[in-house]
């Protein structure tokens, strides 16, 4: 169904609510990288498995009415290292969201992996719970790249978890990173050729940056200049290209058909139920969008979440913040987006960011015509250049 909407002074009005997906954190890892910023928490010693899965299933079951009756497109099993739980925890997790939601029998469920945690029948076992895509944090395939950014696996491992996963599973992501410390463009190449060669379906070329709140952040190693990590990134598209995988997404490779339903969901600026320690939702009402975050700590979490109280927080996206936000996803995507999209995933007409579409169209960095908007090959490269043309002074949201 496609949605018209009316653009009303401060409100949305959504004529079809967007498709729903389901992510699931879990924030053990068996080392914290330097580089992560993500919620993740080194393990010490065994993590409390079992536990954890109770309150992530309590979660869940409080929010069932939220997103009563909606079809649930995808599962994803981000981290942290999922791959730290058992086959048959994530089984569990599997069974409870069926059970509870409206899971479509066909759909896609990644499950994140690291090499250090690869055992193959344990693999094969969650292949058997129900997991059909697996997205494995290769990062590099060279020694003293991986030593550089604190990975907890070696060369061969990386080498050995991606011949593995390609055994196992249809559909295979590998996680690749480039502008590491003391790399050249050759040896960036060489991490390409190599995951080119294993013949997975999705791969994912990540430019390290130094986010805040991290270990590299607050001591950051030497890192190629700008001009060095550009042609890096240059020479990747075109080997990528050449070797028949689309870029899609800024970061995201795929060959035809494959690719990632869960993130396309995020970057469409779909919906999104994020259940476990300090995940994050997204979901829209008829009149509002909502985005959710859940207690960060895992024991916290654990806590709130069996007595029915996992969101720490929940507020009201101000209709003067929605523009920015569908742009900030949807302007990731190489093809843009349908014209029509933006009114139908934030109640606004299209009318309402005309002026920063013209100025982004009069300075070269995106492109339209009746039936699509795109950023073009210079507003991919100064991305947030044109994004910032979006950003408004809103209003202070409510609470919910």
């Amino acid at each position: 169904m496609t949605a018209v909407a009316l653009a009303l002074p401060g409100r949305v009005r959504l004529v079809a609510l967007p498709p729903l997906t389901l992510y699931v954190h879990i924030p053990w890892c068996l080392k914290k990288c330097p580089y992560c910023d993500f919620n993740s928490h080194e393990a010490r010693g065994a993590v409390p498995e079992e536990e954890y899965v109770r309150a992530v299933v309590a979660d869940l079951e409080a929010s069932v009415p939220k997103v009563w009756g909606r079809r649930v497109h995808a599962v994803f099993f981000g981290g942290g290292t999922p791959s730290l739980f058992s086959a048959a925890a994530i089984d569990r997790l599997l069974t409870a969201a069926r059970t509870l939601l409206p899971v479509e029998p066909d759909a896609e469920v990644t499950l994140e992996a690291n090499p250090g945690t690869f055992e193959q029948a344990k693999f094969r076992d969650f292949r058997g719970a129900g997991v059909n895509r697996l997205s494995v944090g290769i990062q590099s395939f060279d020694a003293r790249h991986l030593k550089a950014i604190g990975r907890v696996h070696d060369a061969q491992e990386a080498r050995r978890a991606a011949e593995i996963a390609m055994a196992i599973f249809p559909n295979v992501n590998l996680d690749l990173m480039y502008a590491l410390p003391g790399q050249s463009r050759g040896e960036a190449l060489a991490d390409i050729g190599a995951a080119i060669g294993y013949g997975p379906a999705h791969l994912s070329a990540y430019h390290l940056t130094l986010e805040p709140n991290t270990w590299f952040h607050r001591y950051p190693p030497e890192l190629p200049d700008d001009d060095a990590a550009a042609a890096m990134q240059e020479a990747i598209e075109e080997a990528l290209a050449a070797a028949g995988y689309g870029n899609y997404e800024t970061s995201a490779f795929a060959r035809p058909g494959m690719r990632s339903r869960h993130n396309l969901n995020y970057w469409n600026f779909g919906d999104y139920l994020g259940v476990g320690a300090g995940a994050h939702s997204k979901l829209s009402y008829p009149e509002r969008v909502v985005r959710e975050t859940r207690f960060r700590q895992p024991k916290a979490y654990q806590e709130r979440a069996l007595a029915g109280e996992a969101v720490q927080e929940a507020r009201e996206v101000a209709a003067a913040e929605l523009p920015f936000e569908f742009m900030m996803n949807a302007l990731r995507l190489a093809d843009g987006f349908p014209v029509a999209l933006f009114a139908e995933r934030t109640g606004l007409a299209l009318a309402s960011v005309e002026e920063p579409l013209a100025r982004a169209e009069a300075a070269g960095l995106l492109e339209r015509d009746a039936f699509a908007i795109r950023p073009t090959l210079r507003g991919r490269r100064f991305l947030n250049d044109l994004l910032g043309l979006f950003l408004t002074e809103a209003k202070s949201p409510r609470k919910v």
